[in-house]
């Protein structure tokens, strides 16, 4: 059984747990080297793929095959899916998962981000680095900073019109709003290109992701009439968005808040502000890992991060049984309880929204 999961903690205090920190970690990767945990696993990337790539190809067939046919939204949707897929590869890539060298591992990453998935590989390096540095760190994280939901107090309290009247109601409106989290992902890759400063191969990314637009386009409203390939591009981008939004997240949301300027080690940051989503059986966390590309173990992970995919749930016992040694909370929590909690941690934000005169009780019965 799983147990139920941990309550928030607090941050450590500025100042403390920095030494025992770092020799806390040194243990824990001593216990992970010994266990030959952290080689890569080149050859099961290899087999992951070569699936994807055939699942792409069947994909492009079956859009050829079935013609002027609104069947197509399925494979619009199965498109969205095998796309999040390849956006997951792009992730392990750009963490040194997959090969042993780092210029063959953004070679790959490159390659799919660009043209496969369509978004900027420095894009999401730069994004991603710093949240790893810093996870659920205010100021620092930029996972955590306002787009059009709020992950903070502050935040929600900014919000004026409709938006505000977003944020009141973003836990319930969380999933609805994913729906448009392929647009955003694009849109913030393309100005990120354009406007970023000292971005790395600009001219090639901006011609890879805008000459793979092109072609895409081109080839949903030559063969596709216009309105039915209006609706393929729709349901791809809104179930790659779901997809996304909701495989990562489950990781931090909800978690522990880590205040700007807080002295805190690596090992109690990345414990302390993940969470595990994990079923209650073996060969459901085989499903969930393949599910969510391995986002699924957070902690592992982050503890982690150039730890291939297919070593990630031995390593879960050895942190959690360090874990519970140490007295350090581990949170896991089931997909079903990690959603509970995203959603309740937004609307718990999103209230504070709220004028401090303003009772949803009183405006109920409230006569008009």
């Amino acid at each position: 059984m799983i147990p139920p999961p941990s309550p928030a903690t607090p941050a450590t205090a500025p100042g403390s747990r920095g030494n025992a920190g770092s020799h806390n970690y040194r243990q824990l990767k001593r216990r992970v080297l010994d266990a030959g945990l952290l080689g890569r696993r080149t050859g099961h990337y290899l087999m992951l793929t070569v699936i994807l790539t055939v699942l792409l190809g069947a994909a492009v067939t079956g859009f050829f095959l079935l013609g002027e046919s609104w069947f197509q939204l399925l494979i619009a949707a199965g498109l969205g899916i095998i796309l999040t897929q390849f956006a997951f590869l792009t992730h392990e890539a750009a963490h040194r998962q997959i090969f042993t060298s780092g210029p063959a591992n953004d070679r790959f990453g490159k390659f799919l981000a660009n043209i496969v998935v369509g978004i900027s590989y420095q894009w999401w390096m730069n994004k991603h680095s710093k949240h790893h540095a810093m996870p659920n760190t205010i100021g620092k994280d930029p996972d955590i900073e306002w787009d059009t939901i709020s992950f903070q107090t502050e935040d929600a309290q900014k919000q004026k019109g409709f938006l505000k009247w977003i944020t009141e109601r973003q836990g319930y409106l969380f999933f609805p709003l994913l729906t448009l989290e392929g647009i955003n992902l694009h849109r913030h890759s393309l100005v990120y290109l354009f406007t970023g400063e000292r971005v790395k191969a600009r001219g090639r990314e901006i011609t890879s992701i805008l000459l793979r637009l092109g072609i895409y386009l081109a080839v949903l409203f030559i063969f596709l009439p216009a309105g039915m390939a209006a609706a393929f591009l729709g349901v791809q981008m809104a179930v790659f968005g779901v997809y996304m939004g909701a495989s990562f997240a489950p990781n931090h949301k909800g978690m522990p808040m880590i205040p700007k300027g807080s002295r805190i080690d690596f090992f109690s940051r990345q414990v302390l502000t993940s969470r595990n989503v994990m079923a209650r059986t073996t060969w459901g966390n085989v499903f969930l890992t393949a599910l969510y590309g391995g986002l699924n173990y957070q902690v592992e992970h982050h503890l982690f991060p150039s730890m291939p995919r297919a070593n990630l749930a031995a390593v879960a016992h050895i942190v959690r049984e360090y874990c519970d040694e140490l007295k350090v909370p581990y949170t896991v929590a089931t997909p079903k309880q990690s959603y509970a909690q995203v959603i309740s941690h937004l609307n718990k934000v999103g209230l504070s929204a709220r004028d401090p005169f303003e009772c949803p009780m009183v405006d109920e019965y409230r006569p008009y």
